[in-house]
């Protein structure tokens, strides 16, 4: 197993007690410093996994985000929008603070009573390492502009709304034949 599996295996055991103490102590030290602040990466598995280079252009910010908020009114009984990440809360806000630069990934850092942190893997997409990339060439492109408001990164892609009703997930196709009707699950 190479260096990065056993780091990947320290952070999968959570609930030992090495784990919970060095959560514990990292977040009283995130909630000292700014909401968003650049930082060196904490997991550099999960950030190479999500697509972190060690290379220019690639930079890492650790936001924290506080949970729950108002109840919103609602008028006739209509919601609107979509209930939303916190971990997508967090890629928006590292997306307004860093206008220039594109947010690539995201990932759980830790969290305590009051807030989640999170670090934000973002790219600077006019930077010639970046640019000159096959690889990373994309996302240069004008379309991939604040691509964490149009949830294109890996956790906007996943709403935490409540399963729908059976028969809206699935639909239902009834064949008749001669003899008999069939129920068909697409």
């Amino acid at each position: 197993m190479g260096a990065y599996k056993y780091i990947q295996e320290l952070w999968r055991k959570k609930q030992s007690d090495m784990m919970r103490f060095l959560l514990r102590v990292r977040c009283w030290q995130y909630r000292q410093l700014s909401a968003l602040h650049r930082a060196p990466h904490t997991r550099p598995d999960k950030a190479r996994r999500l697509g972190y280079k060690a290379k220019q252009g690639y930079v890492i910010y650790r936001i924290h985000v506080r949970p729950g908020g108002r109840k919103r009114p609602v008028s006739k009984g209509a919601t609107y929008g979509k209930p939303v990440h916190l971990q997508s809360v967090a890629d928006e806000r590292a997306g307004l603070h860093c206008g220039a630069l594109r947010v690539l990934n995201s990932y759980w850092v830790g969290e305590d009573s009051t807030y989640k942190v999170f670090e934000v893997i973002l790219i600077d997409s006019f930077h010639k390492a970046i640019r000159r990339n096959p690889d990373t060439h994309r996302i240069t492109k004008q379309v991939h502009k604040h691509r964490e408001m149009h949830g294109l990164t890996s956790k906007a892609q996943y709403s935490p709304a409540p399963l729908l009703p059976l028969i809206h997930v699935l639909f239902v196709k009834f064949i008749s034949n001669k003899q008999f009707r069939t129920v068909k699950w697409l």
